[in-house]
């Protein structure tokens, strides 16, 4: 019999460079998806002082939206539409005619400004969901109050700079952020039954 021969061997010394070329094609060429959020900035902690003081808000000054786990939306007492939420929440916001029913106009000193304004600064918006609520339907009643406060952050600015707010300085947008505070508090979901 004759000599076994030898099978000659796969030569795998670039399978590695290999790899790792495919895994930097793949990582660079795909598409990742990114999750959908709110931007909240938390507020800081009370101070010694004021952890023992409850905060009192007047009811006039609370503007209460409701959404049920059917999606059916209460802004106050009344029922609505998410597309109602954006000019429900500027009537509010900015209580234009003083009206005793919406939020008390108090004067704000405005240190950019020089002056005082009057202001609703006191308000809060107040966005209570059931634990079935849809998050489609809370998203969307979140953007309409962020579109809420800058419509009318928009609006101010272009009254009292002549520009955008998009355009203000760092001091500007300060000044007009002291005229409509950003003011959503988010209760914990509860369970409301079949119907707000």
């Amino acid at each position: 019999m004759g000599k076994k021969r030898k099978m000659p061997g796969l030569n795998t010394s670039s399978t590695a460079d290999i790899s790792f070329m495919l895994l930097i094609f793949f990582l660079t060429t795909t598409s990742m998806d990114t999750d959908a959020g709110l931007a909240r900035t938390l507020p800081k902690p009370p101070e010694d002082d004021q952890k023992n003081n409850e905060m009192k808000v007047k009811e006039r000054n609370i503007l209460n939206i409701r959404i049920n786990k059917d999606n059916y939306l209460l802004i106050g007492n009344d029922y609505a539409t998410p597309e109602d939420v954006k000019e429900r929440a500027k009537e509010f916001i900015k209580n234009e005619k003083n009206d005793p029913n919406l939020p008390e106009l108090l004067p704000t000193k405005i240190k950019y400004l020089g002056r005082s304004i009057l202001t609703t600064s006191q308000h809060v918006i107040s966005v209570q969901t059931d634990r079935g609520t849809d998050y489609g339907v809370y998203i969307i009643v979140q953007d309409a109050l962020i579109q809420a406060y800058n419509e009318l952050r928009d609006e101010f600015a272009r009254a009292e700079f002549h520009h955008p707010y998009e355009f203000c300085s760092d001091d500007e947008k300060a000044a007009i952020r002291e005229v409509y505070p950003q003011k959503i508090s988010e209760a914990e979901p509860k369970k409301y039954g079949q119907a707000l």
